[in-house]
């Protein structure tokens, strides 16, 4: 079995702070490959304005990811699936040779269950949860972890991830990184500029993706 993380958003863009926590996701729980999963539209943020089409948001993950085991994928617009839990059960089905772990950061967990079948998703895909600054408190008070919180396992075995029957959930501490997208877009708005005109290979899927997708 290929050991792989798998981390979801929005990618708008990818910066230095998806791949800091993502290199220490592979180190902490020993992961083969690490899958960035950038979404078509995160239904939590429809509507969103400063969105970046998604060939932006690829070409912006393929080059932070360089030199890594990180594999940045739109394989949701090839899945046609909009809810996390519809993507997770098809790449579990598409790809038996896998062994995937669910990576959220503790702002998801805070409102995980807002999320669309998050107890399906829980009971479909190990939990590892990357501590975030300001949001660890209201993590571990957020609705979800009330049902959670029966199945969390110490840090300290999570070498032994792969062996947890679901639901399984772990935290692993990290040390702050104040990177952000939403600083990077105030800071630059017209960062996806630079991708308009180009078409970027998908990791996974191999797939060309570009303005017209």
């Amino acid at each position: 079995m290929i050991t792989t993380g798998l981390l979801g958003g929005s990618f708008n863009p990818a910066h230095g702070a998806h791949r800091s926590v993502s290199l220490f996701a592979i180190d902490a729980l020993a992961l083969d490959e690490f899958w960035w999963l950038v979404s078509p539209g995160n239904p939590l943020k429809a509507g969103a304005k400063d969105m970046a089409p998604l060939h932006a948001r690829l070409a912006s993950a393929r080059k932070m990811a360089r030199r890594s085991t990180i594999r940045p994928t739109a394989i949701e617009r090839q899945l046609g699936t909009r809810y996390t839990y519809d993507t997770l059960l098809k790449l579990v089905r598409r790809y038996p040779k896998r062994q995937f772990v669910w990576i959220m950061g503790a702002d998801n967990l805070a409102q995980f269950h807002r999320w669309k079948d998050w107890r399906k998703i829980a009971r479909l895909l190990p939990i590892a949860v990357i501590s975030r600054p300001g949001y660890d408190d209201d993590a571990f008070a957020a609705p979800a972890m009330a049902w959670l919180r029966r199945f969390v396992h110490p840090a300290s075995q999570r070498g032994n991830w792969t062996n947890w029957s679901t639901p399984a959930l772990t935290f692993l501490r990290y040390r702050p990184d104040p990177r952000s997208a939403t600083a990077i877009r105030m800071a630059r708005p017209h960062w996806h500029q630079q991708y308009d005109d180009r078409r970027v290979r998908d990791a996974v899927t191999h797939r060309l993706i570009g303005p017209e997708d």
